[in-house]
């Protein structure tokens, strides 16, 4: 073998790692890419979820009033609660709690995440009737009945729990 050809062999040996380098590099930079966008997602949620909880902490005491109009801020009822902290961080969801039932992605009990919507039948007539928010923790957020108003409810074992439907994710 004389130079030349070893000069061309080394060339397309470096020009080859050269380009699996390249290669390799631009798939981990994807990688990272993806992996911060969804670490953002999750921080936006997450976010989103504790201001909604600090909001609603502040309502703590607020009276319950059945059929409170929307966006009024001295009663709530279940859903114009709901409503109303999600569209103060650019959520919308719908009024009534059985059409927020709708709303978003199933998520399974045991997968609740705070800021997760959770449904109950409390009449247990098969319709959906209320809404309150899980807020971690074991804990719901959410309004209901004179006298009580918008308050924080262990949600294992309770009521919410044993009439529980469905739960859904908005953030």
């Amino acid at each position: 073998m004389n130079n030349t050809n070893i000069r061309r062999i080394g060339k397309t040996i470096v020009g080859i790692s050269l380009s699996l380098l390249v290669s390799l590099s631009g798939s981990v930079l994807l990688n990272a890419q993806s992996a911060h966008a969804a670490t953002s997602a999750t921080v936006t949620s997450s976010t989103k979820a504790n201001r909604i909880t600090a909001s609603g902490e502040r309502f703590l005491g607020t009276p319950y009033k059945f059929g409170a109009k929307t966006g009024v801020t001295s009663s709530f009822d279940c859903s114009s609660f709901t409503q109303y902290l999600y569209k103060q961080v650019g959520v919308r969801i719908p009024r009534s709690s059985k059409d927020q039932s709708r709303a978003g992605k199933y998520v399974s009990k045991s997968k609740l995440k705070s800021g997760d919507l959770v449904f109950s039948d409390t009449n247990r007539d098969g319709v959906i009737n209320h809404v309150s928010i899980y807020i971690g923790n074991g804990k719901l957020l959410h309004t209901y009945r004179v006298g009580i108003g918008v308050t924080i409810s262990t949600f294992k074992g309770s009521t919410w729990d044993k009439t529980y439907v469905t739960a859904r994710r908005v953030l």
